[in-house]
């Protein structure tokens, strides 16, 4: 029998190694095809050079549209050349032999007659699926682009509706190497045969093999096992907005990044606008970010954390719980509105005005003065905007003390009059300096660090904050530094944003444009006086000064704060939105709050919405025990269906010393069992403390704080003292469910005294 089971396995080897040839023959010519490709954009490149030296205006506007559609063509080329083809199907006769645009066909039901009686079919097209399209020098398709329509099956396909496919491939490589075929046969009951040879199928699947894989630090590209309900996600029409929920591991950070693409393929005109992606954290930024250069996309896509959302701020800094929950409620929004006035008077506003106008001193008073600041403030102009308003108000009070309304009954005269009074008065140094004083240019950092004088914001605050909450507002704020450049929170940038929004800012002066030495040439200078920019920098400009885009894609959406929303709102007023949450994962305490805050923000804007339910990230033994919590967290939610086991129950001990010593040992037994990375989560206060546990264990080895852990996923994880994650805020539970859900084969808890471990060292939270 042993030697059975080994001629069995031999023979499986060699089929196995015969397929990958296959395969690799084929991505040879993929790569030959793509050098040709290289060399003809580089050609272009050197070709359109030439034509600037023709010095006409033609040939130099010609030149700038070659280079810059060469110049996009090459970098694409060279950004798709490693780890180009990630996929194959083979499928049977179409209904009808109608080729698309990318030379396949574009039938998606089977002929009649493509499976015969006795269940056998012929395979009458294959078709391999990459980054982006690429056809011989005959325009047959040696690679269809993930996104066309013709790589749908690829995705959608099952058992239960396979349509024209009847085997799918993942092929798995590095570089220009195959290393290896996984097949999933769609129709198992059909013998199909290709050039006269029966298809063969590898492996247990091509998603078991996926997801089999070790986490690097760095997402993998999981296009080559997205399934039908995120397929149907990626490519739902995106006319107004797309509301997707599922539970961890159910691929939505995945779907969000491969819809992004999709939607620039389908349509790049409309979403030139650019396409914004918000992420939670900067560690899950990092993880994702390489991912749409991968799927064939640059440049009109921007990834962001939200603590990076505001030009020239980034958080570097975490809140406690009680402060984040200040800050990110909507009562701060008339806080701030009564900042930003309050503001005015700091830093000792002046209360009298001196100035000299037809020969005499005119003055003008605090009470004087005072009912002009309200009088200007009564309007609703962002307040920096408001300055010539309060400009004019002064120069109309002066003009009235100085009897110069009664002085020309004509009206020209008196027309003439006041405006030699205006320019006279406003241009003397002491109106000058005084209005500088009286109503200064405000700065978001500025009004943000008087918030942290606590008798101002007790003034600001008095209806909207309790003394507690006003005392811990202020605190927090300190270290922001009275110039407002200290260490900044993510909800501190939210706040950055809505006070630019209420100060407004004065209008920038035009950049001059550097010199060309294209200008230089003689006998342009009366055809072309100032060249235009070309499309490659007008691209790179607006990139450079975007703040609103085409489409918003928030990912993690469960997570964002009421002045979050505003903040990520303003970026899409005009455009359509993919939100993307879980609201069992939801670290914000208050969601109805935040759902009216997301309403705003998405207007009134038709929606559709689509539910992941299937778990690819956790065993099943790993998702049983995250059930625990979730019954807790949020009674009555039903979590994703889990699709695999490994056999590996979750292990738990009990500290019985030092705490830093128990999970050291726990993390390097898990850094000897997987190939790939070990997170340790741990309550947030115990960050630092925790990388001094794991300082010499090695990269593989990441410790990080709770809230940190949202979206990212590790071979194994240690989750340590889930009371101490659980007590760290009202949302505590939720944030444990999500730090039990990281492991994609392992998961260790360590417990603490205030686990309350039983004998198995099972802490309290999570026995059956």
């Amino acid at each position: 029998m042993a030697a059975q089971n080994a001629a069995v396995d031999s023979t499986a080897d060699s089929v196995r190694d015969r397929e990958i040839a296959v395969e690799q023959t084929h991505l040879d010519q993929v790569y030959r095809r793509l050098e040709e490709k290289i060399h003809e954009a580089e050609f272009l490149m050197n070709d359109a050079a030439k034509r600037g030296q023709v010095g006409t205006p033609g040939a130099l506007a010609e030149r700038d549209a070659q280079v810059f559609r060469a110049g996009i063509h090459l970098n694409r080329l060279n950004n798709e050349f490693e780890d180009f083809l990630f996929g194959r199907i083979d499928l049977v006769l179409g209904k009808d032999g109608e080729r698309g645009a990318d030379g396949a066909y574009t039938s998606v039901e089977p002929a009649d007659d493509a499976i015969r009686e006795d269940l056998t079919a012929d395979i009458a097209e294959t078709l391999h699926i990459g980054r982006i399209g690429v056809l011989d020098s005959d325009y047959t398709p040696l690679v269809i682009d993930w996104r066309a329509p013709a790589a749908a099956p690829f995705y959608r396909s099952t058992p239960k509706e396979p349509g024209r496919v009847v085997r799918r491939r993942v092929i798995r490589s590095k570089g220009r190497k195959v290393l290896g075929v996984e097949d999933d046969l769609m129709r198992p009951e059909v013998t199909a045969f290709q050039d006269g040879r029966e298809l063969p199928a590898i492996g247990d699947g091509a998603l078991m093999a996926a997801l089999g894989r070790a986490r690097t630090h760095s997402m993998r590209d999981i296009v080559s096992s997205i399934q039908a309900e995120q397929d149907l996600v990626i490519r739902a029409p995106a006319a107004s907005v797309a509301e997707v929920a599922g539970g961890p591991g159910t691929g939505k950070t995945a779907v969000a990044l491969h819809r992004a693409a999709y939607l620039l393929y389908q349509d790049r005109r409309r979403y030139s606008g650019g396409i914004l992606i918000v992420s939670p954290t900067p560690l899950l930024v990092a993880y994702t970010e390489g991912v749409l250069p991968s799927l064939g996309e640059e440049g009109q896509v921007a990834i962001r954390a939200l603590g990076s959302l505001v030009d020239g701020a980034e958080a570097t800094t975490y809140d406690s719980p009680a402060v984040a929950r200040i800050k990110g409620s909507s009562r701060m929004l008339k806080v701030l509105r009564k900042a930003v006035r309050g503001a005015l008077e700091l830093g000792g506003a002046p209360d009298r005005l001196r100035v000299v106008a037809f020969g005499r001193r005119q003055e003008l008073e605090a009470d004087e003065l005072n009912r002009i600041r309200q009088n200007v403030l009564s309007g609703t102009a962002p307040v920096n905007l408001l300055r010539p308003r309060a400009r004019k108000l002064l120069l109309d009070a002066l003009y009235a003390k100085s009897g110069g309304a009664g002085r020309h009954s004509d009206p020209e005269l008196a027309a003439e009059l006041r405006s030699a009074f205006d320019e006279d008065i406003s241009t003397e140094d002491a109106f000058i300096g005084f209005l500088d004083a009286w109503w200064p240019e405000l700065t978001p950092r500025t009004v943000l660090a008087a918030l942290a004088d606590e008798r101002h914001l007790g003034r600001w605050s008095r209806r909207d904050l309790n003394p507690r909450e006003t005392r811990q507002l202020a605190r927090s704020l300190r270290r922001v530094g009275p110039d407002g450049k200290g260490p900044l929170s993510v909800h501190d940038v939210a706040l950055l944003d809505e006070l630019q929004l209420l100060l407004g800012a004065p209008a920038r002066p035009k950049r001059r444009r550097e010199m060309d030495p294209l200008d230089q040439l003689s006998g342009l200078e009366e055809l072309m006086p100032t060249r235009e920019e070309t499309q490659w920098e007008r691209a790179e400009r607006l990139s450079a000064e975007r703040t609103e885009y085409a489409h918003v894609i928030v990912d993690e959406a469960q997570d964002l704060t009421p002045m979050q929303w505003r903040m990520v709102g303003r970026r899409g007023r005009h455009g359509t939105w993919t939100v993307v949450g879980d609201p069992a994962q939801s670290s914000w305490t208050d969601p109805e709050e935040a759902a009216a805050a997301r309403d705003e923000a998405l207007g009134s804007r038709p929606r559709r919405r689509f539910t992941l339910t299937v778990n690819y990230r956790n065993p099943a033994e790993v998702a049983e025990v995250a059930s625990r919590v979730l019954r807790l967290a949020m009674p009555g939610m039903e979590p994703p269906s889990a699709v695999r086991s490994t056999g590996l129950e979750p292990r738990f001990t009990a500290a019985a010393g030092d705490l830093g010593t128990a999970v050291r040992e726990e993390t390097r037994r898990l850094l000897e069992q997987v190939d790939g990375t070990v997170g340790v989560v741990v309550a947030m206060d115990r960050r630092a403390e925790a990388a001094g546990w794991l300082a010499d264990l090695g990269e593989r080895a990441v410790a990080l704080g709770s809230l940190e852990a949202k979206g990212l996923e590790y071979d194994a994880t240690v989750v340590v003292s889930p009371a101490e994650i659980a007590d760290e805020s009202p949302a505590g539970l939720r944030v444990l469910y999500v730090a039990l859900t990281r492991a994609t084969q392992q998961l260790t808890v360590v417990s603490a005294d205030r686990d309350k471990p039983d004998a198995d060292g099972v802490p309290e939270l999570l026995l059956p």
